[in-house]
């Protein structure tokens, strides 16, 4: 298989295939609760994992200590285009206030999932296995977020059809945000490591302010479980890194 029909593959699973996976757990409301419960800590500690064992060294192995103030520079940036713009992210569907701006939730999803992109093809450009582990967290991250969009869609009135429409289309932002990755930056200076300290702070502020904080308002029965989840979240990461040594 040639590199960019890799990559393609790879931002297939990290987009279209978590939408195909939300719908069809949408359909069975039950498991589409169970599965979001166990995959919120999953996901995060998925997320944090990859950002601090994977993405974050990479990045400094690249462009030095840049890389930290790239981080810090992209979680407070994320934090205030949430606050005062549009979500970028969100798995709640009780939020009455998000309701009430569909659009912006639309277009705040097109941007994360170009970004998710932008994410799969910088690991991509320092190792396939890299890649693969981004995709892989972004399935897992995204799947619950594509159930929550449904529900938000649908609760608005909007019809299946055009609910399946408009996440798709989202969606598919993440191709082009993988295309312009890995043609163009390889051929800049430094830009791959730019690139994954953006990842790597797009995903800590994602299980940073989303994930975690809704693992900690779990019922206290189910505090055990949702530890566990996360703790196995961490650990495959890092078992994926041992498989996969140079991605490290």
């Amino acid at each position: 298989m040639s590199p960019l029909l890799s990559l393609l593959t790879l931002a297939f699973i990290g987009s279209v295939a978590s939408l195909i996976g939300g719908i069809i757990l949408l359909l069975r409301r039950k498991w589409a609760k169970g599965l979001t419960s166990d995959a919120i800590p999953l996901a995060a500690g998925v997320l944090l994992a990859v950002s601090l064992l994977d993405l974050l060294p990479q990045a400094v192995d690249k462009v030095g200590d840049l890389a930290f103030t790239i981080v810090l520079s992209v979680f407070v940036t994320l934090f205030l285009v949430e606050r005062f713009l549009f979500y970028l992210h969100h798995h709640s569907v009780d939020d009455d206030h998000r309701k009430e701006t569909v659009p912006l939730i639309i277009f705040g999803d097109t941007i994360h999932n170009f970004l998710d992109g932008v994410a799969i093809a910088a690991g991509f450009l320092v190792s396939p296995s890299l890649g693969a582990i981004v995709a892989l967290s972004t399935f897992l991250h995204e799947t619950p977020h594509e159930i929550a969009d449904f529900g938000i869609l649908l609760a608005n009135g909007w019809s299946p059809k055009k609910a399946f429409t408009a996440n798709f289309l989202s969606a598919l932002a993440t191709f082009p945000g993988a295309l312009l990755t890995y043609y163009y930056a390889a051929s800049i200076e430094a830009g791959v490591g730019i690139l994954l300290a953006v990842a790597a702070g797009l995903f800590l502020y994602i299980a940073a302010t989303d994930f975690l904080p809704e693992a900690e308002h779990a019922p206290r029965e189910k505090m055990g479980r949702q530890a566990l989840f996360l703790l196995i979240g961490v650990l495959s990461i890092v078992t994926l890194g041992l498989i996969f040594p140079e991605v490290r």
